[in-house]
């Protein structure tokens, strides 16, 4: 028997006394098929999540597409705060303007003189009122006034001494220059007197005696429509050797 199977492991035309080659016994089961060894692995065992991982994977791939869609949203947010900013700017605004108005309408107001013609000139009277002997007369400086938020209409402001002087009006200031007590005309005399600190003062406003710093405060007069007398009324700081209007 093991002669019979040596026999059949020879192949028929061997040699007789050579070795005999070996067999080649191969795997008849056929070959495993390589694996990439690179290939993504699956999130997901389910294809539907599989197409959703895909695509949320291909918009994380295109950021240029969302960058896009953001522009729009972007622009209309900023258009609303630019509305915002421009309709409270304008109403912060009103309440200033109202405060800035109501500070300057008085200023206006305090620069403008009452009755008269504009230029601080004030009608007193008429030239036939004035005594033709020379003697002078006070007369009420009557205007309206105007203070920072009213107006008071023919107040009296002040009062002047008109005289004539060969027939040609004076006007002097009824105020002492030295601390504004008001001057009396004494008509025994022929003189103005202070009774405050008994200062003397002819009657041009010259200065005779006492402790006032200067002669009484002389103001501009004019003649107008032949009749009307007009006196540019002013009142002056004391204790000036010198008129000093009073701003």
């Amino acid at each position: 028997m093991e002669n019979q199977e040596e026999n059949q492991a020879k192949p028929p035309d061997a040699p007789a006394g050579e070795p005999a080659a070996p067999v080649d016994i191969s795997d008849p089961s056929p070959p495993l098929e390589p694996t990439d060894q690179n290939a993504p692995e699956s999130s997901f065992n389910y294809p539907i999540f599989g197409e959703a991982s895909a695509a949320a994977d291909a918009q994380q791939d295109e950021p240029g597409e969302q960058e896009t869609a953001n522009e729009p949203v972007e622009e209309r947010r900023g258009f609303i705060k630019f509305l915002c900013a421009f309709f409270g700017t304008l109403i912060s605004m009103a309440p200033f303007s109202a405060g800035l108005w109501s500070y300057l309408n008085p200023l206006a107001k305090r620069n403008k003189r009452g009755s008269g013609s504009g230029d601080g000139f004030v009608r007193i009277t008429s030239i036939d009122a004035i005594p033709a002997d020379g003697s002078p007369a006070k007369f009420a400086v009557v205007a309206d006034k105007v203070d920072a938020w009213n107006k008071f209409p023919n107040v009296s402001i002040g009062a002047v001494y008109l005289r004539l002087v060969d027939g040609v009006p004076m006007a002097l200031h009824t105020v002492c220059p030295h601390l504004g007590c008001f001057v009396d005309y004494r008509p025994g005399y022929g003189d103005f007197f202070c009774p405050c600190h008994n200062s003397n003062f002819k009657l041009d406003g010259e200065r005779v005696k006492g402790v006032s710093p200067r002669a009484m405060d002389a103001l501009e007069i004019e003649v107008r429509n032949k009749t009307e007398v007009w006196v540019k009324f002013q009142n002056f700081q004391t204790g000036h050797s010198h008129p000093v209007p009073v701003s």
